[in-house]
């Protein structure tokens, strides 16, 4: 099948029309067929078509020049080989259901091609996913790694269930300042460690960290003393800021996780703010770290997350921070 270039568009006659019809390539154009560039070189690479004065190499010369174009031609080829029909936009591209194709099915993904080192715009993702719900498709995003191997990510923004059980309710304490966390005489098996909150100091002592003690203090469970003196939460947010400048948001993330009925704790080992446990499980369920809604971070940042979160099978969520809530994004491989 012959088709032409005229320097910017590829196009085939009417005998190109069977390649829409069948396989959904291309878009109806008067007769003819109009081509993207991944399509023709794909189609020019698997033999289907030849372009006038064109070998496959010539012609990906001609492309190359496009931003991003190698990336994309990649991800184009590696749907395609795995038995998807693909549509440019929205996005980058647009997947439909294996066996489906433009008019006779629907479109089932939206992907977005990035390379290993593009960075994660929160508010930009929050965005396209947001869209991407909207017309009922699922958002992906496919990472192109410098030795040209892909990885697709699912990108869900999700809403926080009930958790598991409900937690008691903890009745009002005075706790003493001790460096930037706080100590109470406690018992074992007191109302605060039954509630989630705290770590054991010994038999009678109860330490609890920062974000604790601030949500504690900000729900008014905990007054915080320093000897006889009440110690203000808005001091104590400044002064244990000094040393974690992260502590603003993670405040946030914990009490929405709070709100909902999960158990926040640490998550320093696994690299993230929190590990969060669902009801009274043995195991974590999640992990989640705090961001700003504007805040950007490398892919390959999200990469290591996701796969340590993988790992440990457990779910990988990030919380953006805005002034008018929380939104979790998950973000999950899957296999297209």
């Amino acid at each position: 099948m012959k088709a032409t270039f005229d320097g910017s568009t590829i196009r085939i006659g009417k005998d190109g029309r069977s390649l829409y019809e069948q396989s959904g390539y291309g878009r109806p154009e008067g007769d003819g067929l109009r081509l993207s560039a991944q399509e023709s070189l794909y189609l020019l690479h698997r033999q289907k078509i030849t372009v006038q004065d064109y070998s496959f190499d010539e012609l990906f010369s001609e492309f190359a020049d496009q931003p991003n174009f190698m990336r994309s031609f990649l991800v184009y080829r590696d749907l395609r080989e795995r038995g998807y029909v693909v549509q440019t936009g929205p996005h980058d591209f647009r997947v439909f259901r294996r066996g489906e194709k433009p008019g006779k099915g629907e479109s089932l993904y939206l992907v977005r091609v990035l390379s290993e080192r593009d960075p994660i715009r929160f508010e930009k993702l929050i965005e396209e996913v947001i869209a991407s719900r909207n017309m009922r498709k699922q958002y992906v995003l496919a990472v192109v790694d410098d030795e040209e191997e892909l990885t697709y990510y699912e990108i869900k923004l999700q809403k926080l269930a009930e958790a598991c059980s409900a937690l008691p309710v903890p009745g009002r304490h005075e706790a003493m300042l001790v460096g930037k966390s706080a100590m109470l005489r406690l018992p074992a098996g007191s109302d605060l460690e039954l509630a989630g909150y705290g770590k054991r100091l010994d038999p009678e002592r109860l330490l609890l960290a920062p974000v604790e003690l601030l949500h504690l203090m900000e729900k008014v469970i905990i007054t915080l003393m320093r000897g006889t003196l009440a110690v203000d939460p808005a001091a104590f947010l400044a002064m244990a800021s000094e040393t974690d400048r992260e502590l603003a948001g993670k405040i946030a993330v914990y009490s929405e996780l709070r709100r909902h009925q999960f158990t926040p704790r640490t998550g320093y080992k696994f690299g993230h703010h929190f590990r969060v446990y669902c009801g009274k499980n043995v195991h974590s369920d999640l992990l989640v770290h705090a961001v700003e809604k504007e805040s950007v971070l490398p892919m390959s940042i999200i990469s290591r997350s996701v796969r340590m979160a993988h790992s440990v099978k457990k779910k990988m969520f990030f919380g953006a921070v805005h002034s008018s809530g929380i939104q979790f994004v998950e973000f999950a491989r899957i296999k297209l």
